[in-house]
């Protein structure tokens, strides 16, 4: 685990979401842009990746869903945390950075913790190595991030669910991916969580989703009294 002293400097207005498939971020996202904007703060709500037209369109890269045929081309494992680290400095540079300059709360469904427990974890790339990019990429970091936990059986019954109700949707290139992979995810996940408490949150995302909302707020309102 890399300490945190060597890497970029916390904003008290970013907050990340993470967790793995399944475990209602955008259910969460949108409870937290309401609790702050019925408050009068301006919000920008975003995802990764994505979060700007290129940034978008290296996402299609990412999960499968380009369509020039580069989807039937293995990725490896460090050309797809390059690919998400390319589409990351742009986010960065174009969303989060402007907002967070202007006083604006910003909100990102997922951040860097992904890469650590996607390509750290779930393909076994050296965690020092995202370190590095981190460091040299990244100039801002989240405050405060909810962690949504939930087991992967749960969590991928819950895609199965969401792809059968949206017509002609079907798992993308990570969520094909076998329970092994999203064990070895989860657990790095609550592995960076246990090293960083006063960052990362836990909340139990296996309740129902307003349930899980109704924390999320309730975390994220008593931060900022903290």
């Amino acid at each position: 685990m890399t300490t945190g002293a060597s890497l970029p400097p916390m904003h008290p207005h970013f907050v990340s979401i993470e967790g793995g498939e399944g475990a209602g971020k955008t259910t969460v996202l949108g409870a937290l842009r309401a609790c702050l904007q019925a408050d009068g703060c301006e919000v920008v709500s975003t995802r990764e990746p994505g979060g700007t037209p290129l940034a978008e369109r290296v996402r299609g890269l990412l999960l499968g869903n380009d369509s020039d045929g580069a989807s039937h081309e293995t990725l490896w494992p460090e050309a797809e945390l390059l690919l998400m680290f390319a589409a990351r400095a742009q986010h960065v540079r174009e969303t989060i950075q402007p907002a967070l300059e202007r006083g604006a709360w910003l909100i990102s469904d997922r951040f860097t913790d992904s890469s650590y427990a996607y390509q750290g974890g779930g393909r076994g790339l050296d965690p020092e190595l995202i370190a590095q990019l981190e460091r040299r990429i990244v100039p801002v970091r989240p405050a405060l991030t909810l962690l949504l936990d939930v087991g992967v059986g749960i969590g991928r019954e819950r895609t199965r669910g969401r792809d059968l109700a949206l017509s002609g949707s079907g798992p993308d290139r990570i969520e094909r991916e076998r329970d092994e992979f999203f064990e070895r995810v989860r657990s790095t996940f609550l592995a960076r969580a246990a090293a960083e408490p006063s960052r990362i949150r836990v909340i139990d995302a296996s309740r129902p989703a307003a349930v899980v909302a109704a924390d999320a707020v309730a975390v994220l309102q008593a931060w900022r009294r903290e």
